[in-house]
């Protein structure tokens, strides 16, 4: 089943490669998408309980859910998350 999640402190192609990666690691999840001008994740999963999956992820990577908290402690960890993704992708 396809899912639209809109996310927070999405800023570049360093967020959405690590959301990407972090995402895909999960057993269930069949494909993700991120869409940087609209801060959109879309993913495919198997079910209702890896999608509760996902978003927990998601939020324990620094990218909450619009409508959950987005602490101070998520924008370091996006802004971390970022960092790692911008390095992956110039290797």
């Amino acid at each position: 089943m396809k899912n639209n999640i809109e996310i927070v402190n999405l800023k570049c192609g360093g967020c959405a490669n690590s959301i990407k990666k972090g995402l895909l690691n999960i057993e269930g999840v069949s494909e993700v998408s991120v869409e940087l001008e609209t801060s959109k994740v879309t993913v495919e999963v198997a079910n209702e309980e890896i999608l509760s999956e996902v978003k927990k992820k998601l939020s324990s990577m620094g990218y909450p859910e619009i409508g959950d908290a987005n602490t101070v402690i998520h924008k370091a960890k996006s802004f971390v998350s970022c960092a790692t993704g911008r390095m992956s992708t110039e290797e």
